[in-house]
């Protein structure tokens, strides 16, 4: 598991910033990384483009077995996966703790 480190503390993942996030993501599945969470904490905003990078790698951990969780300690970042309908893809916590411990769960079961 890797709890990807939140660069853009109090700003956005946008059209602009997304594309830094994706190398890293791709990078870590790359290295055979497939339970992941992403902290998003501090984030202010999230665009379809940033939204569409975490359902990118979604996509490819799932070929391998894996899972990400989303720590989403917002109420403004958490509305965006509501209304997009990504709250029933993702596994969402409010925490960072909680993400790990979910994926601690789901690799203990895959490597079962």
């Amino acid at each position: 598991m890797v709890s990807v480190a939140n660069e853009y503390r109090d700003l956005e993942i946008s059209v602009y910033t997304a594309p830094a996030l994706r190398t890293v993501l791709v990078d870590l599945v790359n290295q055979g990384r497939y339970f992941l969470v992403v902290d998003l904490a501090g984030i202010a905003f999230i665009d379809s483009t940033g939204l569409g990078v975490l359902v990118g790698a979604l996509k490819r951990v799932r070929v391998h077995g894996g899972e990400v969780a989303v720590a989403v300690p917002t109420v403004r970042i958490g509305k965006v996966f509501r209304i997009t309908g990504l709250a029933s893809v993702f596994a969402q916590f409010d925490t960072v703790d909680a993400a790990v411990e979910f994926l601690g769960r789901q690799a203990a079961n895959a490597y079962a």
